[in-house]
């Protein structure tokens, strides 16, 4: 995988930034896509060109499929894809499922999944044998929410991480004998800013107490996660979704 354009959608924060980093460490081309802070975009691009890397911010919102053609065509300019993390997802205010309001439930589905399968899609497109591409890995990102279902906070991405974990074995068996492997990280409680957009900023310090590990996982630990599944290390790995949760997906 080494030589190879990677997309890494928000990637210029938590551990969309850990990845990137990483994956530019290991002589990758990384195109570190941002929906609105280019600022911290540039930033990852530019810890990752001074390591001696080769990376690229473009700006594109997942969940319009005009950026995302936008984004892979420019990606296409840098070389041949070989990888996408599917990393970009929004959480939102903690309420009910009673008290949401519509708009907010099409925001988080069309973020969080349509987005998904948007960048999935053309992906599939550029690395398929079948469309005569050179084969390639996706990784999607999970969320253990999906397995405890995130009651009083955000029952919507739950539900969303848990379309991603379906999408993940669906399509992994979909593109097998065509070069791609399809595999998912599904992270627990992680110190990052995601926690501060759901308008939580303490979480991780209120529940780390009850984390078997008790401490949080941080951006680099699910980064190297997944690292290691757009490797050849993890050849014969395909729709696997792996838990970095500390334990915590198995709670009841």
């Amino acid at each position: 995988m080494s030589d190879s354009v990677i997309i890494v959608t928000g990637g210029s924060r938590g551990i969309g930034a850990s990845t990137s980093r990483k994956l530019g460490a290991l002589g990758h081309t990384v195109v570190v896509n941002y929906a609105g802070n280019e600022a911290a975009a540039s930033g990852v691009v530019g810890e990752i060109r001074a390591a001696g890397g080769k990376a690229e911010a473009l700006k594109a919102d997942i969940s319009r499929e005009d950026d995302v053609l936008r984004l892979f065509q420019a990606a296409d300019d840098l070389g041949t894809l070989k990888g996408l993390v599917n990393n970009a997802g929004v959480v939102d205010q903690s309420i009910r499922v009673d008290e949401m309001s519509l708009e907010r439930m099409t925001r988080i589905m069309n973020i969080n999944v349509i987005g998904a399968f948007l960048c999935a899609r053309e992906a599939v497109r550029r690395m398929s044998t079948k469309h005569g591409g050179h084969g390639g890995v996706i990784v999607n990102l999970g969320s253990a929410a999906s397995k405890l279902g995130a009651p009083d906070m955000y029952v919507d991405y739950a539900a969303a991480k848990g379309a991603i974990d379906t999408m993940t074995v669906g399509l992994a068996k979909e593109v097998a004998l065509e070069g791609i492997r399809v595999n998912a990280v599904r992270p627990g409680i992680i110190d990052t800013e995601i926690h501060a957009s759901g308008g939580a900023p303490d979480r991780v310090d209120h529940l780390k107490s009850q984390l078997p590990m008790k401490r949080p996982g941080t951006s680099d630990e699910v980064a190297d996660a997944i690292v290691w599944l757009m490797s050849d290390q993890s050849g014969y790995t395909t729709g696997a979704i792996l838990d970095v949760s500390g334990g915590r997906a198995i709670l009841p």
